[in-house]
């Protein structure tokens, strides 16, 4: 892969948490969802490297600065009986977009998912979001209309799960 000049791509190691947690604010602020973000680096660092890891992350740097990053776990396809990629965030600070970074995050982990023999690579854009999509409609992602995201968050969880994790009895 080709990528801009001065621009390095690496898997994140133990120690960027603070780079990829303040480009994740980045990312919050650019959607308009400061408000949202509730995490912090310590639990993201935890995520990323501990014991167990729940998701990976590409940093995406230029002259050793972190420009842009792509956080991703794997899932899984019940039809297609593949693993597969969500892409969670994609994310290049503004100065530096227009630049093929982007671009460069997107083919990278594209191409992880290849080598792990994955069946799809998926991500959510937001729908009022139209640079965006033009943007992966031209790297050949298709948009599917026909799906709703579906979401259970804090209280209401705790609520579908039973207050205290209890299990329900399931009747045969």
């Amino acid at each position: 892969m080709n990528l801009p000049q001065d621009l390095t791509l690496r898997f994140a190691q133990p120690g960027d948490g603070t780079a990829l947690f303040n480009l994740i604010k980045g990312l919050a602020d650019y959607e308009r969802l400061s408000h949202a973000v509730t995490g912090n680096a310590e639990d993201l660092e935890k995520h990323l490297f501990g014991s167990q890891k729940y998701v990976e992350a590409i940093l995406a740097e230029k002259n050793n600065q972190p420009v842009g990053f792509a956080l991703f776990f794997q899932n899984y396809s019940t039809f297609l009986t593949k693993p597969g990629i969500y892409l969670e965030d994609i994310f290049v600070l503004p100065e530096y977009r227009q630049q093929g970074i982007g671009k460069a995050l997107l083919k990278k982990v594209a191409q992880v998912s290849t080598e792990r023999d994955c069946g799809r690579l998926e991500w959510s854009v937001l729908d009022w979001n139209e640079p965006a999509q033009q943007f992966y409609r031209r790297m050949g992602a298709s948009i599917l209309n026909e799906w709703r995201i579906c979401r259970v968050t804090e209280e209401e969880l705790k609520e579908l799960g039973g207050k205290e994790g209890r299990r329900e009895r399931v009747k045969e």
